[in-house]
């Protein structure tokens, strides 16, 4: 696998993680939908977290949220919209990222909610 695969698994068990631990249940993960694939689906009460993961060795070259493009939230949200109707849910939906900075000098990890009002 090559070495950034191997980080973006890792950033995705890191988010995994650290969803579980604020309360949240993972209903699915990597669900692919036509061109789509949505990283985590998870549920807190009655909100559908849709997970974004970016993963990033370095900030150096911008931080990992600022690599969602426009062209990818439609994707994501037309795969959402069959899963919630596929699953017969009646949830809130919610599209977030965990953008995560990996590397020798350690982690950092931003969950930003409501992630693609920030979008134009």
């Amino acid at each position: 696998m090559a070495a950034h695969n191997e980080l973006g698994k890792k950033g995705e068990d890191l988010a995994v993680e650290f969803l579980l631990k604020k309360g949240y249940e993972i209903v699915a993960r990597n669900f692919i939908y036509q061109k789509a694939e949505v990283d985590i689906i998870a549920r807190k009460d009655s909100i559908l977290a849709i997970v974004e993961v970016k993963t990033r060795s370095t900030p150096d070259f911008g931080n990992p949220q600022e690599f969602l493009k426009g062209r990818q939230i439609q994707r994501l949200v037309k795969a959402v919209d069959h899963f919630v109707t596929a699953n017969e849910m009646d949830v809130e939906v919610r599209f977030d990222i965990v953008a995560i900075i990996k590397n020798k000098s350690g982690t950092r990890l931003e969950h930003l909610e409501d992630a693609f009002l920030h979008f134009d």
